[in-house]
This record gives structure tokens, sequence and C-alpha cells, in this order.
């Protein structure tokens, strides 16, 4: 497997190639998840509710993600990483700058931040300095609060245009990369085909240019609830790495999502 960089990532969308994408947090199951060839390991702060027991991400620190990243790096050594700005981590440009350093310093090849239009200061500053930015639109999961819960965006028109107008905005200020969480399939089909850095979609149906999901979800060990977006892929495969191997070629043969994980 070649060892996965952004121009990877973006030659495979121009060449209509989909990739996959894992959340994980330690060097083991890192090491494994890139030798299933999966190209991007997301230290996610889905850590807090699946590693340390939380009911949201907002107790993670960047202290956090800098540790489970420094670990992830040891083990992963083709694919490519990424970590999550959690939350209040970015809330000023300088904020930003300082927290960004110290992710990339422990191992991180990009970072990733929630949110719209009020972004594009951030997103340049940070891509002027050599970091480069993820970013997330629809279910930002740090804004659960404001969300009342964990609910798809983006179903009526007036919501769906903000998403599509964040979503060029955050391009143009130099985002390499965007998430979009729980949208309905056409919009994300909408977005993806419009915009030419690679879209990432969890929840947001087949049409995306990748697909990401948390290990522990995709391989049966999360222990709350897991969302309509996931499959355990541990219920067919014998092992791990078997499971692992499954998610990545159902992503490329674009078998996985089916219409059972997207929303209308």
């Amino acid at each position: 497997m070649r060892t996965i960089t952004i121009q990877t990532l973006q030659t495979m969308k121009s060449q209509h190639e989909k990739f996959s994408v894992l959340a994980a947090y330690d060097a083991s199951l890192a090491q494994l998840i890139s030798e299933a060839e999966i190209e991007v390991i997301l230290i996610g702060d889905s850590l807090g509710m699946v590693v340390q027991g939380h009911d949201s991400t907002l107790p993670v620190t960047v202290d956090h993600i800098a540790y489970h990243t420094a670990a992830v790096k040891q083990g992963a050594k083709r694919s490519m990483i990424i970590a999550d700005m959690p939350f209040m981590s970015y809330a000023t440009t300088t904020q930003a700058m300082d927290n960004a350093a110290i992710l990339m310093q422990a191992g991180a090849q990009m970072v990733k931040l929630e949110g719209g239009e009020w972004l594009t200061e951030t997103v340049d500053a940070l891509t002027q300095r050599g970091v480069p930015v993820c970013a997330h639109l629809g279910l930002t999961p740090q804004s659960v609060n404001k969300f009342g819960g964990y609910k798809v965006q983006g179903r009526d028109s007036e919501h769906a245009d903000t998403i599509r107008k964040d979503a060029l905005l955050l391009q143009q200020a130099g985002a390499d990369l965007l998430v979009l969480e729980c949208v309905p399939t056409a919009l994300a089909k909408d977005i993806t085909a419009t915009l030419d850095i690679p879209v990432i979609g969890i929840g947001a149906g087949p049409y995306t240019d990748a697909q990401v999901l948390v290990a522990y979800d995709m391989l049966g060990i999360t222990p709350h609830r897991t969302p309509k977006f996931t499959k355990n892929y541990l219920l067919e495969n014998t092992d791990i790495p078997a499971a692992l191997r499954a998610f990545a070629l159902e992503v490329k043969a674009g078998l996985f999502p089916a219409e059972e994980h997207s929303y209308k």
C-alpha cells in the first residue's frame, strides 16, 4: 500500500476512486487499519463517548487528542492521520493555531474543525501556515446542545442551502477535505459533485468520495446503541483484520452505505 497524502486523496477523487476512513485511538488498532489499506485514520473526539464513557464529545481536551494522536502515529505507518480539534479549542484564530500546532507535533497530518462560514478566517490562517484542514458540516456533534440532540441536518431547503454555501466558502478558504455528517443523500450527492475537494460522508448516503465510521461501532464493541448509519462488520467476518478489509472493500465498491444506512 502506498503512503497516503492529501494529493493521493485528491487524485482518487479526480479518478472517481472511493476511499475509506476510520476513527481510532490506539497504536494496535491503527496498525491493523493501516494494514487493511484503509486510507485515513481519524483521531475523533468521539473518543469522549466510546473510550471515556461520556454522553457527548464535549469533555474531550486538546491534551486527550494529542495523547491518542501520538499513539495512533506509532501504528499507522501508511494511513494518513487527521486529528479532531475538540470543543472550544478553536474559538479564535490564535487559539486554533496554538492548538493545531500541538496536534500536528503529536503526529497529525491534518486537523478537523466543525463549523461553517464563521470558520473561514481560521481555515485560511491555518492553511497559510502549513496546517491542512478538514472541514465538518451537517450534524456537528460539538453543537449537540444547540441542535437539541443528534438530528439529521439539511432536510429543509433553507438549511440545505446554508450547508451548500458553507461548503463552498470553506473550500475557497483552503480546506482540503470536507466531512458531511447526517445529511440527506441528495444534498450530499450535490455537494460532492460541486466541490473540487474530496467529501467524506457519515450518514450522508453512498455518493460521497469516501466513508468514515468509528472503528468501535463497526466492530460491534460500542456499549451504547449505535446510529443508523453504521454497520457491524465483525458479524460477517471471522476476525478484526477481516472486518476492516471488508469495510474498505465495500466502500471502494460502492456497497456501503446501503439505503438502510442513509437518510432522505
